[in-house]
């Protein structure tokens, strides 16, 4: 067990990837920021902390929210489709969005939280119980996490189940290639074509995130995108195009891209809804450039996060919110009226589901 910090209230476990820089600082070279951190102070995810010139992290083992979700909620729709997954998120994020719509998790202070001790050993026998096919770590930036992570996934892959990541992509590169053989899937909130909206909207840069989305695919990793869609911010149809042209450029025209609806949250209270004309705007770009599988999400109309099979467009997958059914699907992945290989991981399971999110521990 790690030390108690009992005048916070905080555990302290030794970080991975930094190095001492002198004067008792540290540098953490965990994510792009490489934060400079002198005793005392933490860096911007707010969560590593340095602490008598060695850096330390204070989530290891502590998880503020966890719950059994459908896959199809992070959104993974060519994952698993139908299965549950444990899912795992803690205070914390290297990233400070605007428009963050999980803020009193991301934004929070580890000791200003309730967190629960979980095992990374006891993960395994938490997702039986629960009836759960994977693990996931979400609702925050799951890469703060590393530690920890990296030692759950260890475990699930002993144990035979799949695991996911549900991220900003802001992680430096070695660290990410700890993971491969480790961490099965991904889904990237791209947040915009733009370094001048990271810069200045979500407190980063955006080369970083698109070297994370080509890395996972260089390794094999399941990825999914999403891109929220924010009016007259990120919604411009030039930048819709590059977007859609990078994803079939740089990574493939097979990547799944979600289109989420933005609503207003914490710093953008003042900006709308938006119009449903302009997802339907964003799906047309995105199939005029060759992505061959868009989805359109928080919205409940239209069979937008139905699976169509590019090669004939018949309905492979039906979904009605996290409800999934088969339609001309064989084998898994085959359409059943062309005979295509379409790019889905695992069994699909059918069922309704009323029941999400059920909340654990």
């Amino acid at each position: 067990m790690a030390p108690f910090d009992r005048s916070r209230g905080l555990v302290r476990h030794e970080a991975m990837h930094w190095r001492p820089i002198g004067d008792g600082k540290v540098e953490c070279l965990l994510c792009p920021h490489v934060c400079k951190i002198m005793d005392g102070k933490r860096g911007v995810c707010g969560v590593r902390e340095n602490a008598g010139g060695r850096l330390h992290t204070l989530i290891y083992g502590r998880t503020g929210s966890t719950a059994v979700d459908p896959i199809e909620k992070k959104p993974l729709h060519h994952f698993h489709p139908g299965s549950s997954v444990l899912s795992f998120g803690a205070p914390g994020c290297n990233l400070g969005c605007e428009f963050c719509q999980n803020s009193t998790l991301s934004q929070a202070d580890p000791e200003d939280f309730p967190l629960s001790e979980v095992s990374s050993g006891s993960i395994p026998r938490i997702a039986r119980e629960n009836g759960a096919q994977g693990v996931a770590w979400t609702y925050n930036e799951p890469s703060i996490w590393h530690e920890w992570s990296i030692e759950g996934m260890r475990a699930c892959k002993g144990a035979g189940l799949y695991t996911v990541y549900v991220s900003n992509g802001y992680i430096n590169e070695a660290p990410h290639r700890e993971l491969k053989g480790l961490l099965d899937a991904m889904n990237v909130d791209v947040k915009a074509f733009s370094d001048d909206f990271y810069r200045k909207v979500c407190k980063g840069r955006l080369q970083p995130v698109l070297d994370t989305c080509a890395r996972a695919v260089e390794m094999g990793m399941h990825l999914e995108i999403t891109y929220l869609v924010i009016p007259t911010l990120n919604d411009t149809d030039g930048m819709l195009r590059e977007f859609s042209k990078w994803v079939v450029g740089s990574l493939s025209p097979d990547v799944p891209v979600h289109f989420s609806r933005f609503h207003p949250d914490y710093k953008m209270m003042q900006i709308p809804h938006t119009p449903i004309e302009t997802l339907l705007k964003a799906n047309e770009i995105a199939r005029s450039e060759d992505v061959r599988f868009v989805y359109l999400g928080n919205i409940m109309q239209g069979g937008y996060e139905d699976t169509r099979c590019p090669g004939c467009g018949t309905t492979v997958i039906e979904r009605v919110g996290f409800s999934v059914r088969t339609a001309n699907l064989r084998k898994g992945n085959v359409c059943g009226k062309c005979g295509r290989c379409l790019p889905i991981v695992g069994e699909v399971r059918e069922g309704w589901r009323e029941d999400y999110p059920r909340p654990v521990l």
